[in-house]
C-alpha cells in the first residue's frame, strides 16, 4: 500500500475544514445530519456477526465494534461541549479524552454495540434540538480546541461533529469492502 492509499484510508472523506460561517440553511443541513447519523449507522451495523465486527479498515486501526462505541462516546462529548459552551460563561476551552484509552476499555471492546447505537441515537436527538433551539448569540459562543488549536463557535462544532461521524461511517464502509 503507498502512502496516498493510507491517507485515504486514515481521512477516507478528507479532513476537516472549518468555514468562517455557516448560514441558517448549512446550519439546518448540518443539523439534519445530526438527526439522520445514527440511522446510517444503524442500518450499516447493526446485523454485523462478531467476525465482520472484528474488520478494521487499515492495519493497526480501531475494529468496527470500536468505531461504533467511539462515535457514541465522541458525540455524547460533542452533546456535552455544547451544553457546557452555553450553559457556562467561563468553559472556554473544550473537553478532551484519551481516544485511544477510551477505544481500550471493555465497554468499547466488547460490549453489544446495540447498547451504543442506543446511545448515539439518543443523544443526537437531544443534540439536534439543543442545536436547533441555540439564538445566534449562543450559536457565536467560541471555545478553544487544544488539539486542532483552533477557536470553534457553536454552528463550527456542529459541523465538526457531523464530519467526524461520516469520517468513521466511512471508516466502517472501508473495512466492509466498500466506500
Amino acid at each position: 500500500m503507498n502512502a496516498e492509499q493510507t491517507i485515504d484510508r486514515k481521512l477516507p472523506i478528507g479532513p476537516f475544514v472549518v468555514q468562517d460561517f455557516y448560514t441558517p440553511d448549512e446550519l439546518a443541513r448540518n443539523i439534519e445530519m445530526l438527526e439522520t447519523a445514527p440511522a446510517k449507522y444503524r442500518q450499516l451495523v447493526e446485523n454485523l456477526s462478531d467476525e465482520e465486527l472484528a474488520k478494521t479498515y487499515r492495519e493497526g486501526s480501531w475494529t468496527i465494534q470500536q468505531l461504533v462505541h467511539h462515535v457514541a462516546d465522541m458525540q455524547l462529548l460533542h452533546f456535552f461541549r455544547m451544553k457546557k459552551a452555553v450553559t457556562e460563561p467561563d468553559y472556554d476551552t473544550l473537553t478532551l479524552v484519551s481516544m485511544d484509552g477510551w477505544a481500550s476499555t471493555p465497554d468499547a471492546t466488547t460490549a453489544p454495540i446495540a447498547d451504543s447505537l442506543l446511545l448515539f441515537e439518543g443523544v443526537h436527538r437531544r443534540y439536534a434540538y439543543l442545536a436547533k433551539s441555540l439564538d445566534e448569540s449562543q450559536l457565536a459562543r467560541k471555545c478553544y480546541h487544544p488539539v486542532r488549536q483552533l477557536w470553534f463557535n457553536q454552528a463550527q462544532a456542529v459541523a465538526m461533529s457531523v464530519w467526524h461521524a461520516e469520517h468513521h461511517l466511512a471508516h466502517i464502509k472501508l473495512a466492509l469492502g466498500g466506500f
